[in-house]
């Protein structure tokens, strides 16, 4: 492929969704197990349960890669980047939604692990919103299979064919997109789940969550 000017940029995105997304979370995880602090450890579990939908995306986008690809391959990478601006949507909200989180995290005492929380919100927060306005140009790929072919669209679909090589090198395409058709079933509805009953029955209450 021809290099593109925002190829770097891409890649950037993708290291960045690693480290604030995947790494940092788990630290907090962990870091909030070990300490017992049940507020930032429900929200992480909150978090990952909406975040997974950026996992779903990297399956579906798994399938477009290439030319000639099936109906139901171009479908799922089509699919691929409707949720994925859409999981840049949903992780912002998911981390300041619940009220009784927000007040039990502000009544934390002063500890390293309430700051690191509280910046790593932020830091999601401006990512994701930014990414999402970025990301906008990038929609039209899931409306036209002439341009979903083209490297305009295909960039985007590098970083998860690299992660394909290291965890589905056997998989054919097809497969991966089924998994992500599958995943991405699942997802909606739990989420249909929790805005129609779940949502009403406990507002913006995180118990039981």
């Amino acid at each position: 492929m021809e290099e593109l000017w925002f190829r770097p940029l891409v890649w950037t995105d993708y290291r960045l969704a690693v480290v604030f997304l995947v790494i940092i979370p788990i630290i907090l995880m962990a870091w909030a197990f070990i300490r017992k602090i049940e507020a930032i450890g429900r929200l992480l579990i909150i978090y990952w349960r909406v975040a997974s939908l950026l996992m779903i995306t990297v399956y579906l986008m798994v399938p477009a890669w290439g030319i000639e690809n099936s109906p139901f391959e171009n479908l799922c990478g089509q699919i691929g980047f409707i949720t994925g601006f859409i999981a840049r949507i949903l992780i912002p909200i998911s981390l300041w939604f619940w009220l009784d989180l927000n007040d039990e995290i502000k009544d934390l005492a002063p500890s390293l692990l309430k700051l690191a929380t509280i910046s790593w919100r932020w830091a999601v927060t401006i990512y994701s919103s930014l990414g999402a306005i970025a990301n906008l140009p990038f929609l039209s790929c899931a409306f036209s299979l002439d341009l979903l072919s083209e490297e305009f669209c295909q960039v985007w679909i590098e970083a998860p064919m690299g992660y394909r090589s290291i965890v589905h090198n056997d998989a054919t395409q097809g497969f991966i997109g089924f998994l992500g058709v599958f995943g991405l079933g699942i997802y909606v509805l739990y989420f249909a789940y929790f805005l129609l009953i779940r949502l009403g029955k406990q507002g913006r209450s995180a118990l039981e969550q």
